[in-house]
């Protein structure tokens, strides 16, 4: 009975004890670029640096990549145990096949004769004291959630989810966190599910602290090294970390694919030292972060207003039942032409939402005749950083774009439409962040939000009551402190 129950344990928790624990002297005898190169990183064979076979011996731990269990198998990298996402190739000249991982080939197969190597010596970071050099004011949400922040990453050992509206300001509030981890030498990593997001988050980071190597990792991202001190990461380069951060902040965790692919909380978990402090951001939790709220098993501060104090927008709706015929048909709905008249000449931009890539490049030619600067942008856009950019830049009056834009990025003053609302790529989170795109500027804190419609959802109606929900806690808190 013993052995069955430890069996069902192994199946739902990954065993991570092949990870040398944090008391492994530091290191003194391998230069420090090299040390902080190979600090925390997962490595395949052929990414093991070029020295002595004497030297990988001394300072690597190898394990077999692939765990065997009666139940099956585990990829030590990524966490996969689905029996259709492994798969055998031939091996050797002895007719031999091997078992590997084909959920994260991407980074390198993963097999049954392709050990993993970790660095084994523990290295230490440099102390930047007064790393911080931003100078604004932090509201008393702010600050209230920042004091939070700050004694989690301070002490380590330590959950954190912070629950803040869209526009609240949560880059802000972790600043001094942040600066209290650097001033005692430890390394952070910032993860988020998306690309668009680790762009645009590195600059404000680099001039924030400016004294703090900081280096931004991602699919196709110029730098492949991660060395520095204060990594920026897509959730899915934390597959090649183990063991390897004293703080570790995963933002907007319930976006997909965060919250969808079990390897990327797996990966979360491995990543972090056993004595991290874990800081939670996102603005819309998922049922499982609500029921460990409800539970008291995750601490929570909520910050329920943005940070210039305003209400976030609620979006209306609009009834568009040809919607799908008029766009197959190649016109623009009556009713959204009618919109747009209407709003006229304006001074915001417009971001315009659709559901599929198809239907971004059918609606930005459908509007050149109304717009004459607008573009389209999807997730295997080529030009999309550039496009983007040009778009915050305002060289174009409208941006057509599909979910990539839903979270994470900021533009000043734009009104916000989504055309077909009711489609499923548009669950309530995603349609929730999408308004959260309007009136995120002090100067325009009122943009328009607006779901035209075949129908409304549940997603729909949870959205809005969820706004207003947020709205009417934050006026209640307001009036209190009033």
């Amino acid at each position: 009975m013993n052995k069955f129950i430890s069996s069902i344990h192994d199946y739902f928790s990954p065993d991570l004890s092949w990870i040398p624990q944090q008391t492994i002297p530091q290191v003194t005898h391998v230069e420090k670029p090299l040390s902080h190169l190979l600090s925390g990183k997962l490595f395949l064979p052929y990414e093991l640096p070029e020295e002595s076979l004497s030297f990988i011996n001394a300072h690597f731990t190898k394990v077999p990549a692939i765990e065997k269990h009666w139940w099956g198998y585990r990829c030590r990298r990524c966490g996969n145990q689905k029996k259709y996402l492994f798969a055998y190739m031939p091996c050797g000249d002895q007719g031999k096949k091997c078992l590997y991982c084909r959920k994260c080939i991407v980074m390198g197969r993963v097999s049954e004769c392709t050990p993993l190597y970790l660095f084994v010596p523990s290295v230490q970071w440099e102390k930047v004291k007064e790393a911080c050099v931003w100078k604004g004011r932090l509201t008393s949400f702010q600050a209230d959630a920042a004091e939070k922040i700050n004694e989690v990453m301070a002490k380590g050992s330590a959950r954190l989810l912070v629950w803040a509206v869209c526009g609240a300001g949560k880059t802000e509030m972790i600043f001094p966190g942040l600066a209290t981890a650097f001033a005692q030498g430890k390394r952070v990593c910032l993860a988020t599910p998306r690309t668009d997001v680790v762009r645009e988050l590195l600059p404000r980071f680099e001039s924030a602290f400016p004294n703090v190597k900081i280096q931004a990792l991602f699919g196709d991202s110029p730098v492949k090294q991660a060395d520095a001190q204060f990594i920026l990461a897509t959730t899915h380069q934390l597959l090649r970390f183990a063991r390897a951060f004293d703080v570790m902040v995963i933002d907007e965790v319930d976006a997909f694919p965060y919250h969808a692919d079990v390897s990327l909380p797996f990966a979360t978990r491995r990543a972090a030292k056993e004595t991290a402090g874990i800081i939670y951001l996102t603005a819309t939790p998922r049922p499982k972060q609500l029921k460990e709220i409800d539970s008291k098993k995750l601490p929570t501060v909520f910050v329920p207003r943005r940070f210039h104090g305003h209400p976030l927008p609620v979006p209306s709706f609009v009834g568009c039942f040809n919607l799908r015929s008029s766009l197959k048909q190649e016109r623009l709905p009556e009713k959204v032409k009618a919109w747009l008249d209407k709003r006229g000449v304006v001074t915001r931009q417009l971001l315009i939402f659709v559901p599929t890539i198809s239907d971004a490049a059918l609606v930005e030619r459908l509007l050149h005749a109304t717009f004459s600067s607008i573009t389209a942008v999807h997730a295997s856009d080529p030009d999309r950083k550039e496009k983007i950019e040009l778009f915050r830049n305002k060289v174009y009056e409208v941006l057509v774009t599909t979910t990539i834009l839903e979270r994470g990025v900021t533009f000043p003053s734009v009104d916000v439409i989504i055309l077909d609302s009711g489609h499923t790529v548009f669950d309530q989170a995603a349609l929730v962040q999408i308004a959260g795109r309007a009136g995120r500027s002090p100067t325009d804190p009122h943009g328009e939000v607006v779901f035209f419609h075949q129908g409304k959802t549940d997603a729909m109606e949870g959205a809005v009551e969820m706004i207003k929900r947020m709205n009417k806690r934050g006026r209640k808190i307001v009036d209190a402190l009033h």
